[in-house]
């Protein structure tokens, strides 16, 4: 594990200066929203979305350069999805990473635009040559990346975990949740794969990895909030609950939900035992999300 945490590290040390670069930046009218852009997108985190995307790429020989555009994008799109999750309309989060969220650090009207400005940077992003040169990888990265976010997956997923159907059962919970997290996981799998230009079946093999893993990943959040500890967390615990929300926890129970991540996890690295030795920071990483703490 202490192979992968370093690897994690590496890979985040290598997207946040191409974010800050890619970030818009002046002293114009405008400065107050690049300012909450860069607060967003450079905060702390783990940068776990980033990390599948470049070790899913190198299954395939495809040099950093291309796929930490594509990790600084996923990025992008994913510190996007937390500043509008973190709005009073939706979970009303005062902290996020150890910091005042986006809303709370600026205001809402500055919050909902600097999502709203993150969204279409990361399409900008993958349209460029830079990210590869053909166009046809480019077109797929960015349907892949369209489909997963939209209405069939994060922001569709969203929408269910703010009105779940009642009464809610865990098949309820698996549907959201692979739209609002899982869809982005498996796009970041995905995503090395098109970048690969590799074959079906290495693309839903990754497919099926990520989105199983990020199942489990939705899981052991859950249990964070339920059990964890917020000053280690770096944010509210227990919100869940407050809220009300169907979660694996209030469905299953944390001990059979604490179960059924680790059943994932091991379907996860099923889905993936086709691959090599190179595989093996997928397969860290697929631990690592059923062994964390924070």
């Amino acid at each position: 594990m202490t192979d992968f945490l370093q690897e994690l590290a590496d890979i985040a040390t290598a997207v946040d200066p191409l974010i800050a670069e890619l970030l818009p930046t002046g002293n114009g009218p405008e400065r107050r929203l690049f300012e909450a852009m860069h607060y967003a997108a450079l905060s702390p985190g783990k940068r776990l979305r980033p990390y599948l995307v470049v070790s899913s790429a190198r299954l395939f020989g495809v040099p950093d350069r291309q796929s930490l555009r594509v990790a600084a994008a996923v990025e992008l799109v994913h510190s996007y999805s937390l500043i509008h999750d973190d709005l009073p309309a939706m979970d009303d989060d005062d902290l996020r990473r150890g910091r005042p969220t986006v809303h709370k650090a600026f205001d809402e009207a500055t919050a909902i635009l600097a999502g709203d400005a993150l969204l279409p940077l990361a399409f900008e992003i993958l349209s460029d040559p830079e990210t590869h040169p053909n166009p046809s990888v480019r077109c797929g990265l960015i349907a892949g990346l369209a489909k997963a976010i939209g209405a069939a997956g994060m922001v569709g997923g969203q929408m269910l975990d703010l009105h779940p159907p009642s009464p809610c059962a865990y098949g309820d919970v698996v549907r959201m949740e692979r739209l609002k997290t899982g869809a982005l996981f498996a796009y970041a799998c995905e995503a090395g794969a098109i970048l690969g230009e590799a074959d079906a079946a290495a693309l839903a093999a990754l497919y099926a990895f990520a989105m199983d893993m990020g199942l489990a990943f939705q899981i052991v959040d859950d249990l964070l909030d339920h059990d964890g500890d917020e000053a280690t967390l770096g944010k509210r615990v227990g919100k869940d609950s407050d809220a009300g929300k169907a979660t694996a926890i209030t469905t299953l129970g944390p001990d059979a939900a604490r179960a059924q991540a680790h059943l994932l996890t091991e379907q996860a690295l099923a889905h993936i035992g086709g691959f090599d030795s190179c595989a093996k920071p997928l397969r860290d990483a697929a631990v690592f999300v059923i062994e964390r703490r924070v």
